[in-house]
Parts: C-alpha cells; structure tokens; sequence
C-alpha cells in the first residue's frame, strides 16, 4: 500500500509539472503572440479576446459537460487524473497572465519554443495515463465509435477546425499559420518525452550468407543476432532471416557490413522508438 501510495503521489506530481509547463508554453509564448492552441485551451483562447473571459476560467467551463459526458466511459482513474490534468492547467494560464510577461515578441519564436515548452508538459502528463482534457476526451468518444479512424487523425481535425476559426474570426492568417507550427512541435516534443529522442533501428535481412552475416555483425557491431525460419513464397526455399537491433548511428556501418559479404542481400530497415535490453534501455520502474 505505502508504494502504491508513493506513486501516486508522483503521478501526481508529474501530471502538475506537466500542467505548469503547458501554462507556461502557452502564456509566456504563443499568447502574447496571438498564437492559438489546440483544444480547449484554444476555444478559451477564442472566447477571451472576445468577451475578455480568462482563458484558465473559459477552458474549465467548456470542459465541466465533456468530464460528465465521458466520466463512465473511460474509467474513474483515467478521469479523475484528467481532472487534475485539466484544473491544474487552466489554473496555472490564468496565474501565469498576472505576470505579464512575454518570453518574445517574434511570432516564429514563439510558435517553435512555445511549442516545445508545451508539448514538453503535455508529454509529461501524457505519460502517466492522464490528459488535460478538452479534445483529447472527445477525440476518445469519437474513436469509440468510429474504430478504422485514429485516434490522432480525430485531434487534428479538431485543431484544424479551431485554428481556422480563429483565422476566419479574427482575419489574423499569419497567427493561424504559426498556430500550425506551433502544433505541429508541440506534437513532436510530446513524442520526445513518451518515445524517447533517440530512434533505433531494427533490421531483417536476407541472404544466401547469413552465417558470414551473423559472424561478421557480432564480431564487427558488437549486437546480437536472431535467426527466424523463413521461406520464399515463390522458391519455396528454406532460408535464414538475420534480425538485428542497432543504433541508428550504426545503420551505415551494417551497410557496409553486409554489402561486403553479400551484394545481393536483401536488406530491410524500420525504425523503433524504444528498445529494451541489454545493450539499450533497461525498463524502469516507471514505465
């Protein structure tokens, strides 16, 4: 009980640093610059150069009739994590507007490190199975429903849908454009934090060779080698498959390696975000 306890403490903990990175991306960066967000918080951000509502207050109305919507049907810890997710989010864009204060008045800046900063805290709170809300919720409900769509093609068609909006509302298309960008980094940065910043790379190759192959990439890489039983579907030949994992700095290494031993191999190369083993990363208690 007492280490269930400690780690829900740092959830926790991690979904309100998440939520404090966001406020911070948003309001020091791509507000002052008239850089719209995603979701709700740019809905928010809609209303208030409207009617001068806070956009902390604005987002935490929309988001009351999404949270009792979808409260039964994503489960009362997912929920109850958003909720903190949500509130602490909208609380700290309305605290951070005290400060007055923009990190810069350049538009591309801010779109590319407001970005960042906010991808960064939605990373963060994405990674313990929470969200801050907003579309993310109906973006869910929606996937529900229509299983063959993903969930991510949901969530950019409702940014889109916001950021047009914006544009057409305010004729601000310059801001709708950096908008663009400024999401666009944003998802990338949350991929850093959930997948890692360095991709590896797994390889299949086939040849003729492959006891040469496998020799020469675990005497030459230092990586391990798996052998998988495969067979031509036009030949009907029975055939080694070589599976191998390596860095991706290694890849034109393995090139070299392969095509010096078999000019024929063929060769096919994919890219993973996380491998966990020896010789990459140990699993942590976190994940």
């Amino acid at each position: 009980m007492q280490v269930k306890a400690r780690d829900y403490v740092r959830a926790y903990c991690r979904i309100i640093l998440g939520a404090a990175l966001y406020g911070c991306g948003f309001q020091f960066f791509s507000y002052p610059n008239d850089i719209v967000a995603g979701g709700v918080t740019g809905i928010g951000m809609i209303i208030n150069y409207l009617t001068g509502v806070p956009v902390g207050v604005m987002t935490i109305i929309i988001n009351i009739p999404l949270f009792i919507f979808a409260w039964k049907k994503f489960g009362l810890r997912y929920m109850t994590a958003s909720l903190v997710g949500m509130l602490a989010a909208s609380v700290f864009i309305d605290i951070f507007s005290l400060a007055d204060f923009a990190a810069t008045r350049q538009p591309l800046l801010a779109a590319v490190f407001g970005g960042m900063v906010q991808g960064l805290g939605l990373g963060t709170v994405y990674s313990v199975n929470a969200s801050t809300g907003g579309t993310d919720i109906v973006a869910k409900v929606f996937r529900q429903k229509y299983q063959h769509i993903n969930f991510s093609t949901f969530v950019l068609l409702l940014d889109a849908a916001i950021i047009a909006a914006y544009a057409l509302i305010f004729d601000l298309y310059d801001s709708a454009m950096y908008s663009i960008i400024s999401i666009y980094i944003a998802t990338k940065a949350v991929d850093v934090v959930l997948l890692g910043a360095v991709n590896s790379k797994v390889c299949y190759i086939i040849t003729a060779k492959s006891e040469e192959t496998k020799d020469a990439i675990i005497t030459g890489l230092g990586r391990g080698v798996t052998f998988l039983q495969g067979r031509g579907a036009y030949s009907g030949k029975a055939e080694n498959v070589i599976l191998c994992v390596i860095k991706s700095r290694e890849i034109v290494s393995l090139k070299h390696l392969v095509r010096a031993i078999d000019p024929n191999a063929f060769m096919i190369v994919c890219g993973s975000h996380e491998i966990f083993g020896e010789g990459f990363t140990r699993i942590s208690s976190d994940d």
